[in-house]
């Protein structure tokens, strides 16, 4: 007979018992690369108070090559060592830094409050010596070895023995903390990856600021030849043909602008500086967006604090780059350190700005835009952060970067923002750069048929060439049909530039979806995108469609469109034509022209929220919109559009109607550009009237803009 199963309840109560391999795997899986496991050690220097923190990177014995850092700070005594240092996940740093309490000699907060900085050691090697002293303390000395260690079943049977010894490394009352590190583990210490770790621990402090009280250098014993021909940083800077620093606390946005000018290009240097400006922030995306805010305030930076930056800005093409000397030195230091980097105390924040680290997403901006955009690889700038405001940024336990949340999105609006200011000066610049550097030519729309091709060997590759070919053909045919249009209506240049920019944009958007191996559905719907695309060019350029209109019909048109959105934003408009107050008919497409209005109603809404910020529950808005008719021009009756808003900036009708020119940070800089041009086609024009020459009431003292129409013959 089978003996019975005890069914009495059991309980056992006992402790988690980590193996003694943990450290070491915590050390490989917190620690992403050797680089960053130096740059850890160096950080845990800046914590302890010293003035400089030496790696030496001993790489001339093939058996036992070696890494030390080496420090002046306080090091630690034998209590801290047992109750700190070996213990995992201590909270030290972060109680210091909660209470506020600053290092004795240079009054800094601890970078560190995880506990899990020092399993750096154990990233980079099996063998680690540690020598230690603080101030009226014996030193301290700790050897940890690896291959010994992990072979204990359990962490509490693998004791660590500290021994305490007159000084022999820290001796004449020095004080600080040494750490060797031998029988390293790969990738092995190759001279590109010693290149680049020194470029790393040399940028712990922060190059765009004077020196501080903390320096992190290099020394690589036999090869010093491999890093001492590294470009000097106030050298690449010193090249730089643009720079722009900013200020942003309290809602208020500082910002100075200046413009180096190019040797050898006859241009005069421009600067432009302003305070108390607002910052423009652009659309917040992904999960966290949030309420659709436009310009900084107060709130933008809670739990961040002032945000200071300092950008410099290249030129990548050839007639520029030819005339900065040394060129193929300054493109391979921006292909390879190009970027943003972030800044907390003057200490940096890994990884931002690394190589292929676009937290900004600073490349997909100029796909999008390119002519305007600034990419990773022609900026070296700055983010600066202090690091008793800035409580709501929280670095990674993995060392690389911040945590994702609202305050880190807020950050990256505040970037752009500037970065779009930056941009929309720049542009004034770049145009007359250009007029010296190229030849006035017609845009090379032969750049569509490269694209064409590769798109049509995607699909035959994919098999979708049946079905997607002849969608393909109609794109080609209606894009030259365009070309021949627009070239023997006279408009070829700037025209047809961005004709093409948009559809060769829109053709390698659906190379990406067939490339990426997206259904056929999808495929399809890029095809169609296109389409409409296209369609839309050919509307603008349709002369048959013109028919006699009444400007009252055209106005109620554009008010019920912009209805809801006038509510929404709470936007007081004022429009006298509609109680029949000055109509009058002319011939013109009602589709071009609608949209045009609908355009510069769409800016007035933009630039009054920027003025003037949401108001608070049970305020009264203060956003107001005109739109009424005049006769006052010479050229023809006209359709006034005023605002309230921040009006244009000094900026002139010539810039403000450009391609691509734009004080929006999410705008492509197209819009007014087409505006003119539709009514060009309709036989009127887009123009920027001074307040003296029209009847506009006084409150209205933002920007005004008018939709002439030519007078009848």
């Amino acid at each position: 007979m089978a003996e019975e199963l005890d069914n009495d309840p059991v309980e056992v109560s006992r402790p988690f018992r980590p193996r003694a391999r943990v450290l070491q795997l915590l050390g490989d899986e917190l620690i992403g690369s050797p680089r960053l496991a130096v740059f850890e050690l160096v950080k845990n220097a800046y914590d302890a108070d010293a003035t400089r923190a030496v790696v030496t990177l001993d790489l001339q014995s093939d058996d036992q090559p070696t890494i030390t850092v080496e420090d002046d700070g306080e090091g630690m005594t034998l209590d801290v060592l047992q109750d700190v240092w070996l213990v995992p996940g201590d909270d030290h740093r972060q109680r210091q830094r909660a209470r506020g309490q600053r290092s004795p000699v240079h009054h800094r907060l601890p970078l560190g409050e995880k506990g899990l900085g020092r399993f750096a050691v154990h990233k980079l090697g099996n063998q680690i010596k540690l020598t230690t002293r603080a101030q009226e303390a014996k030193e301290c000395f700790v050897e940890i070895d690896w291959n010994e260690l992990i072979q204990k079943p359990y962490l509490d049977e693998a004791p660590v023995t500290i021994r305490t010894r007159p000084p022999e490394v820290f001796a004449d009352g020095r004080t600080g903390t040494r750490i060797e590190v031998s029988e390293l583990r790969p990738p092995a210490w190759t001279r590109g990856e010693v290149r680049r770790l020194c470029n790393q621990i040399t940028s712990i402090c922060s190059p765009f600021q004077e020196r501080g009280d903390f320096l992190a250098t290099l020394q690589v014993p036999g090869n010093e030849h491999w890093i001492e021909d590294l470009p000097d940083f106030a050298a690449i800077i010193g090249r730089s043909i643009w720079k722009f620093s900013f200020l942003l606390d309290q809602g208020k946005f500082d910002w100075s602008y200046e413009f180096f000018g190019v040797s050898g290009l006859n241009l005069d240097s421009r600067t432009v500086t302003k305070d108390g400006d607002r910052l423009q922030l652009p659309t917040a995306s992904g999960r966290r967006r949030r309420k659709d805010r436009v310009v900084a305030d107060e709130t933008t930076i809670k739990g961040i604090g002032p945000v200071l930056g300092e950008f410099y800005v290249y030129d990548r093409d050839r007639p520029v780059l030819q005339r900065l000397g040394d060129t193929r030195l300054l493109a391979t230091y921006l292909d390879e350190y190009g970027g943003i980097r972030v800044y907390r105390d003057g200490i940096r924040v890994y990884n931002y700005g690394e190589q292929g680290d676009d937290w900004l997403g600073l490349d997909l901006r100029r796909v999008n835009v390119p002519t305007r955009r600034i990419s990773r690889n022609i900026i070296l700038g700055a983010v600066h952060l202090s690091l008793d405001q800035s409580d709501a940024m929280i670095e990674k336990t993995n060392r690389e970067g911040f945590v994702e949340n609202d305050a880190l999105g807020r950050l990256r609006q505040i970037v752009l923002g500037a970065l779009g200011t930056l941009e929309s000066e720049r542009q004034t610049d770049k145009q007359r750069i250009r007029r010296l550097t190229e030849p006035p030519s017609d845009p090379v729309t032969d750049g569509l048929e490269t694209p064409i091709a590769e798109l049509r060997r995607e699909l035959q590759r994919h098999e979708l060439g049946e079905t997607l070919e002849p969608v393909v053909a109609r794109i080609q045919r209606q894009f030259r049909e365009m070309q021949e249009t627009l070239l023997a209506a006279g408009m070829s240049g700037l025209n047809l530039a961005v004709v093409f920019h948009e559809v060769e944009r829109g053709v390698r958007v659906l190379y990406q979806a067939i490339v990426e191996g997206k259904d056929l559905e999808a495929a399809a719907i890029q095809a169609q995108e296109l389409m409409r695309i296209l369609d839309g060019f050919a509307t603008l350029l349709r002369r048959d469609s013109k028919k006699q209109h009444t400007a009252q019909h055209l106005v109620n048109q554009a008010r019920t469109f912009n209805l809801l959105r006038l509510r929404h934003h709470k936007v007081q408009l004022e429009c006298p034509l509609m109680e029949g107050d000055g109509d009058f008919e002319a011939t013109f497409s009602l589709s071009l022209v609608l949209g045009a209005l609908n355009n510069l109603i769409d800016n007035a809404l933009y630039w009054l929220r920027v003025r003037w910020p949401d108001p608070d529950p049970g305020e009264s808005p203060l956003r107001r919109l005109y739109v009424a008719t005049t006769d006052d021009l010479a050229d023809g009756p006209a359709i006034l559009v005023a605002d309230n808003g921040v009006g244009f900036q000094e900026d002139s009708p010539a810039d403000v109607t450009r391609p691509f020119f734009t004080r929006k940070p999410d705008g492509m800089g197209l819009g007014l550009y087409y505006a003119n041009l539709a009514m060009e086609l309709n036989g009127g024009r887009l123009a920027f009237p001074k307040r003296q020459e029209v009847d506009v009431p006084a409150v209205y003292d933002g920007a005004i803009a008018a939709l002439v129409f030519g007078r009848k013959t």
